[in-house]
């Protein structure tokens, strides 16, 4: 379905997953999170007209009282409520500071990263780290759980997720609930396949970590990559 097809003023959500959020005027997004207008008026002719009220200054939005939002028809307590809700996330959101992203240097600084996910466990989990071109921390995720013995990993989930957060290059790491820091044949057959898919795609496989409850072994301080 092309975006010219849809009624703007009535389907600004429809819009925002169509084309992005970037699309949307500052009445749609408002029409949004108000979710309906009322009898005489779309959601969207009813922000343009609150919007209109404040000289379309979401600041000055946000000074208006639960009482002076009611004022507009359409507009009753719990849409007034959410639409003041809404500003004081984005204005807490604006007062926060954007945090520093871990950057990993070698084995160590991605062994802090991840011991505090794998150090204690019973059973086997897979973890990965995925990092943008200035190997900066950028998302973490389990993607297995097994059991006492081995986590096996999908080489493709992994792969899907590393390119949904458009990563550069990516560190895995499984645990050894039995301290043997030792790699099985099953750890390094995994190692490469993942350097070989990761070769592919242009997503460089950086370390593979095995992670006992009080140490680490790592693939590329080994040379086993």
């Amino acid at each position: 379905m092309s975006i010219k097809f849809l009624a703007e003023d009535d389907r600004p959500r429809e819009k925002f997953l169509l084309k992005g959020k970037n699309a949307l005027s500052d009445s749609e997004l408002l029409a949004i999170i108000m979710g309906s207008g009322s009898r005489d008026e779309t959601a969207v002719e009813l922000a343009r007209k609150i919007l209109g009220s404040v000289n379309n200054n979401w600041h000055q939005l946000s000074l208006l009282t639960i009482k002076d939002l009611m004022k507009f028809k359409g507009v009753g307590e719990v849409k007034a409520i959410t639409i003041a809700s809404s500003l004081e996330i984005g204005r807490r959101r604006a007062a926060q500071e954007i945090p520093e992203k871990p950057q990993i240097s070698g084995s160590l600084d991605a062994y802090n990263v991840l011991r505090l996910h794998l150090s204690d466990l019973r059973t086997e989990e897979f973890w990965a780290v995925f990092l943008n071109q200035s190997n900066k921390v950028i998302h973490i995720a389990q993607l297995t759980q097994g059991g006492i013995s081995q986590s096996i990993v999908d080489v493709r989930v992994l792969f899907k997720t590393a390119l949904e957060h458009f990563s550069t290059g990516i560190i895995v790491a499984h645990n050894h609930p039995s301290g043997n820091k030792k790699p099985s044949t099953e750890d390094i057959n995994i190692t490469k396949k993942i350097k070989d898919a990761g070769n592919l795609m242009n997503i460089q496989l950086l370390d593979h970590l095995i992670i006992t409850q009080n140490a680490y072994l790592s693939f590329a301080d080994e040379g086993l990559l």
